[in-house]
C-alpha cells in the first residue's frame, strides 16, 4: 500500500489527539478499554497514519523499510517516551542519551507550503532514510517538553478508567480531563448516580 493511500485509509481506527502536545499524543496511542489495553500502533502502516495526522511525512523518496521496522523504532521511542516523561513530572534527571540516537538520526529540511486556511508556512521534512528518521520530528517534540515544558502541566486523565496524558494549556491549569466530553461526563455521570443511589 502506498503512503497516500495509508494516510487517506478511513478504516484505521486512530489513537486519540487530546494532549495538546505531540510527545503526549505519543503516549496516547496506547489506551485503555475495560480492563484492557489498546495499541493504536498495529502495524508500519498504522504509525505512517498517524504520522499523517501530526503533519510529519516521510521524504517522497524513502528507501523501502523491513516489514515492521517502523512500528519497531515507534514503540521503542513511545516507551522511551513515557520513561523520560514520568521521571520528568518526577522532577528526577533522566537518561537521555537513547532519544539523542533519535536525534541525531532526524535529518530534515525545511519545506514551504500552504496550510489548510492558504496561508504560507514553512514546516520540517524527514530527509532520512530510516525509521529512526522518520520518527525524529516525535522525539524532538519530546526533547522540547524536557526542555521548555512546565512538569507540573504534564497530567493524565483523572478518570479511574483513563489512562491518557495531556499538557494542561487551560488558563488556570485545572484540567483534569483527557476529554470533558467522554471521561468528564462519564465520571459526573457515574458521580451523580453514586448519590442518588444512597
Amino acid at each position: 500500500m502506498l503512503i497516500s493511500e495509508i494516510l487517506h485509509d478511513k478504516n484505521i481506527t486512530d489513537a486519540p489527539l487530546l494532549g495538546d502536545h505531540l510527545a503526549m499524543d505519543l503516549l496516547n496511542t496506547e489506551a485503555r478499554s475495560g480492563d484492557k489495553i489498546v495499541d493504536y500502533w498495529t502495524s508500519d502502516a498504522a504509525v505512517l497514519r498517524w504520522l499523517g495526522q501530526n503533519d510529519i511525512f516521510p521524504a517522497a523518496q524513502q528507501r523501502a523499510l523491513a516489514d515492521g521496522e517502523l512500528l519497531s523504532q515507534a514503540k521503542a521511542l513511545r516507551a522511551l517516551a513515557h520513561q523520560l516523561i514520568t521521571a520528568f513530572k518526577q522532577q528526577k534527571t533522566p537518561d537521555i542519551s537513547e532519544l539523542n540516537t533519535y536525534l541525531h538520526s532526524y535529518v530534515s529540511a525545511p519545506h514551504l507550503a500552504p496550510d489548510s486556511d492558504g496561508k504560507l508556512e514553512i514546516t520540517r521534512l524527514s530527509c532520512g532514510d530510516t525509521a529512526a528518521s522518520m520518527l525524529g520530528q516525535v522525539a524532538e517534540a519530546v526533547a522540547q517538553l524536557l526542555v521548555e515544558g512546565d512538569a507540573t502541566l504534564v497530567k493524565q486523565c483523572e478518570h479511574p478508567d483513563c489512562i491518557l496524558w495531556f499538557y494542561d494549556r487551560t488558563k488556570a491549569h485545572k484540567r483534569r480531563w483527557c476529554s470533558m466530553a467522554t471521561c468528564g461526563n462519564r465520571y459526573k455521570a457515574a458521580q451523580f448516580r453514586k448519590r442518588n443511589s444512597d
